[in-house]
């Protein structure tokens, strides 16, 4: 009876589709405190007599690229795909959701309990900076440990549950619930913290990791009984899959597509990410947007692509098209952008353009995704997706800092803020990531890799 329960939780569209529900969820909350702190950029710059903490464009700046600090500096990534290939991915993502637990708790602790006030000076030739702003960093970094470790290991889960199966859709459904989390931080961060303390949503984010970390358990004991009839089946077939080893590696390195793919998905979210962390000032400096509400026009697009990134997952399982999808996204991405740095107004082609982008935030991670595993074996699979968001974590790190130095630069005599210089340098990024999206469309039509092809096994 045992042996037929574990035989129905393997074939079992509802057992995969549960799984993917549980990691999704947990992802969704890492999500939310990603971007949690991204709307309330305008409060944490107010002076501390207005209700604020007193933080420049640039702290803010600071803040928002310590994410991937450990990560890049520390190779942290690295270390989490090794651990993730070389142990399982019940380890990996319950250690994952300990970091992130970890960090959401340093920030809420900085911003709620250190004075904003003292600062401190890094080194002789740099600003100085708060004592609140470095802590909160610090925690966020910390956080991005666990935050980047969860996204490679929940992507391995995905492949490993859905192999052969719906697995764009499945990739489709965990963005687009990640998504919801980064719009509801979006949305809702300023008017709790305007009608609360500016940390409270903080405070909501550490809530929510909490939980998914408890939920993530779940998936662990279903993943147990997985791995326990694929032994069995293994044994009575005595076919052995080879063990990751480092060596293998080498062959993912030479392969140019891999690395096309890296590229892309650097340009893309370094990007997009970064902008949406200065968006909700944006909408208030540029288009006039009361301050309460402005989060909620940069959080369309994520909301937009909770319902479309499913759907085009849906469309690559089926139909195939990903590299030319890839190239499709970036241009929309790219004309965005550029609009963005016209001298135009209107809070109304704010909220179009906004629509429109959330169509390009949905198309390309509904294919660049599901294309790894395309071009990596299984094995190599949480070293590769470790390598990607390595180099991704360079940009989220970096274009930040660059971003909020420049937005310091072109402060108005009014006290505005100039944005056109901040929205070209996402332009130029942009059109990059088309030259790099079309190149893997050029690359797959010579190695064939299939990433025009569908991704569901008609067999």
């Amino acid at each position: 009876m045992s042996q037929f329960i574990r035989k129905q939780l393997s074939q079992s569209a509802l057992a995969r589709w549960i799984v993917l529900g549980i990691v999704s969820f947990t992802m969704m909350t890492g999500y939310i405190v990603a971007k949690e702190m991204s709307p309330l950029q305008y409060l944490l710059e107010l002076s501390t007599l207005q209700g604020g903490l007193g933080w420049s464009s640039g702290e803010f700046g600071i803040f928002a690229g310590a994410r991937g600090f450990f990560n890049v500096f520390l190779l942290m990534l690295f270390v989490g795909g090794v651990i993730l290939d070389k142990t399982n991915v019940r380890f990996a993502g319950t250690l994952s959701c300990l970091l992130m637990l970890a960090g959401a708790a340093g920030i809420y602790y900085a911003v709620a309990h250190i004075d904003p006030r003292p600062t401190l000076a890094l080194t002789p030739s740099m600003p100085v900076i708060k004592h609140q702003v470095l802590a909160a960093a610090a925690g966020f970094a910390v956080f991005g440990i666990g935050y980047e470790m969860c996204g490679i290991t929940v992507s391995k889960v995905i492949v490993k549950w859905f192999s052969g199966k719906e697995m764009a859709l499945a990739m489709g459904i965990q963005v687009a619930l990640a998504r919801l989390g980064t719009a509801l931080a979006l949305g809702f961060s300023p008017t709790i913290a305007i009608h609360n303390h500016i940390s409270t949503p903080i405070l909501w984010g550490v809530l929510a990791v909490g939980v998914g970390t408890i939920v993530y358990l779940i998936f662990c004991m279903m993943d147990t009984r997985i791995d326990h009839e694929q032994d069995s089946e293994k044994s009575s077939t005595r076919e052995e899959e080879p063990p990751f080893r480092f060596a293998d590696l080498v062959q993912t390195m030479k392969n140019s597509g891999f690395w096309l793919i890296t590229l892309l998905c650097l340009l893309y979210y370094s990007a997009l990410y970064p902008f949406l962390d200065f968006a909700t000032k944006l909408m208030i400096s540029k288009y006039g947007v009361d301050p309460e509400v402005a989060g909620l026009i940069p959080a369309i697009l994520p909301f937009g692509s909770i319902l479309l990134t499913p759907v085009f997952g849906y469309l690559v399982d089926s139909k195939g098209r990903g590299a030319t999808i890839m190239v499709v996204g970036t241009i929309m991405l790219t004309a965005v952008l550029a609009v963005f740095a016209l001298p135009l107004t209107s809070s109304v082609l704010a909220i179009v353009l906004m629509i429109v982008l959330g169509i390009a935030f949905s198309l390309l991670p509904s294919a660049l995704w599901p294309a790894v595993p395309k071009i990596v074996p299984m094995k190599q699979l949480g070293t590769a997706y470790s390598i990607i968001y390595y180099i991704q974590n360079i940009g989220l790190m970096l274009i930040p800092v660059w971003i909020g130095h420049v937005l310091e630069a072109n402060v108005r005599l009014d006290g505005t803020t100039d944005y056109t210089q901040a929205m070209l340098i996402f332009t130029i990024i942009g059109a990059l990531a088309i030259v790099v999206a079309i190149l893997v469309l050029i690359q797959d039509r010579r190695k064939h890799y299939g990433l025009e092809t569908p991704n569901i096994d008609p067999s």
